[in-house]
């Protein structure tokens, strides 16, 4: 399941991937319907919508990333982060819009791990697209029963008293989790610090990289 990649090779090495040749479905209809009127009529322009699609396009975990590591280095941000991680989050310039966005922390005796168990609701703004096991049935109906066995496939084995946390977002609300900061990083900068932090220790899936990974 934590897996992305696919078993098969194409003749030029690369993970093979069907034709996507498919009919435009009702609600890829109804987008360019949409898009093409609000362009018409003068509401957005062509080169807006494109902007957008770039600056969508550009999230990536990095911006998860520095976060974390800013939470890591300053006590103040953290606070803040804890306690209102939309504004916290937004005065870095991470806006997740009208959606609330809650940090957990993981901590000595505490793992948190997220899913959405209705489709794939996912702080894009900060962790970029969501990967494919995010988004499958397997990954959101057992992550809720049995989230030890799950990170267990993940390669994150935690001690028996340790407490798992599952958090479910929803359309209106995103978490990010708050790897624990490895150990041997004092004195870090948040810059290389950053560098530690995955998208799955963000997710509650992965830890942070140690040091000497």
């Amino acid at each position: 399941m934590p897996h992305d990649h696919h078993d098969h090779l194409s003749p030029s090495g690369h993970p093979y991937r069907p034709d996507d040749d498919h009919p435009l479905t009702y609600w890829q209809q109804m987008e360019i319907a949409i898009r093409e009127l609000l362009i018409e009529k003068g509401v957005v322009t062509a080169a807006e919508i494109s902007a957008q699609i770039d600056a969508m396009d550009a999230r990536s975990p990095a911006n998860g990333a520095a976060v974390v590591a800013r939470a890591w280095t300053d006590p103040d941000f953290r606070k803040a982060l804890m306690a209102d991680a939309s504004i916290a989050t937004r005065e870095m310039g991470f806006d997740i819009g009208p959606m609330k966005l809650i940090a957990v922390e993981n901590t000595a005796d505490t793992h948190n791990i997220i899913v959405c168990t209705l489709c794939s609701c996912y702080p894009r703004n900060l962790l970029g697209l969501p990967p494919d096991w995010y988004k499958s049935r397997a990954y959101r109906s057992r992550t809720v029963k049995e989230p030890r066995k799950v990170l267990a496939e993940f390669g994150v084995t935690l001690p028996d008293e340790t407490t798992v946390r599952v958090h479910d977002s929803t359309a209106d609300m995103r978490y990010i989790v708050i790897p624990a900061r490895p150990a041997g990083t004092a004195g870090w900068t948040a810059e290389a610090l950053a560098a530690l932090v995955t998208r799955d220790s963000m997710i509650g899936t992965g830890l942070a990289k140690t040091p000497d990974a």
